[in-house]
């Protein structure tokens, strides 16, 4: 490389807009290695060449993106960046728009000062066909939970439309553990399909198999945290009532149409896998 053409880190954070501790990160993350190190005082060198990178990782900290989805989108080509990039930001407005849903619900109980309740639903039973599915598991809290859930459905559905696969319009999310604000558990966001379609990176292709299940049917406004969780509570005390065993872990439904549905709009059942026959 022309030393000429060298920057110290300092120069080339300044020109960047990134601190010289950020630098020093990006180095040992591999997300932006200097051009050359030197062997003798151990001091970094950049390249002006290396600019437009840093200026691309500035602009994306500023968004409060996280290094490895920063390294995704400037892992490809432009076109795949955008891509990458416009797959994160949904998940993100999502992810913003559940938190608005939880501070109402918030604001709502501390104005009233009343007990939360579920208006009155029944607690249903069917039977559920063998199913193909394309799914992605992820670990995730409950702050994290949407976002993960909106980007593995886009990624899921690119998948399968470039595929040439036919897909209903549901989707539904199993949890295999308990999330909480505190702590991550496995998730698994399912497509169903029809159609070949081979695995890809996150992607599998599994067989939902047959089972029946109980359910209740809940709307969009209810779906956010933590009102939703007195769905589960429904769900969970008819199980009980009744004594039929669980076989699977429980589920969140999302119908056809979820994202463009009004508020009040019926649009995800809170399904939990049970033993027996519906009736």
């Amino acid at each position: 490389m022309d030393v000429e053409h060298e920057l110290t880190i300092s120069e080339f954070g300044r020109r960047a807009g990134l601190s010289i501790k950020a630098l020093r990160l990006y180095d040992v993350s591999g997300l932006l290695a200097p051009a050359r190190v030197d062997p003798v005082t151990g001091y970094r060198q950049y390249s002006v060449t290396q600019l437009e990178r840093a200026r691309r990782i500035s602009v994306m900290r500023q968004l409060d993106m996280p290094l490895r989805t920063i390294t995704e989108v400037l892992a490809g080509s432009d076109d795949e960046g955008v891509i990458r990039l416009d797959r994160w930001w949904a998940a993100e407005q999502a992810t913003n728009e559940a938190r608005r849903a939880t501070l109402e619900y918030l604001r709502d109980r501390l104005l009233r000062s009343t007990t939360l309740e579920l208006p009155p639903r029944p607690v249903l039973t069917r039977e559920v066909p063998a199913t193909k599915v394309a799914s992605i598991r992820a670990d995730s809290d409950q702050q994290s939970l949407i976002g993960v859930m909106v980007s593995s459905i886009i990624e899921i559905r690119a998948h399968l439309d470039q595929a040439g696969a036919t897909t209903p319009g549901s989707s539904w999310v199993i949890f295999h553990g308990p999330v909480t604000p505190e702590s991550e558990a496995t998730i698994e966001v399912c497509v169903p399909f029809t159609g070949l379609v081979d695995p890809a990176g996150p992607i599998a292709i599994r067989v939902e198999a047959a089972h029946v299940e109980a359910y209740c049917v809940i709307s969009k406004d209810e779906c956010s945290y933590p009102r939703i969780m007195l769905a589960y509570d429904l769900v969970d005390d008819w199980v009980r009532r009744t004594g039929r065993l669980t076989t699977g872990s429980v589920r969140e439904i999302y119908h056809p149409g979820f994202p463009s549905a009004a508020g009040s709009d019926l649009t995800v059942d809170i399904a939990q896998p049970i033993e027996g026959s519906a009736r």
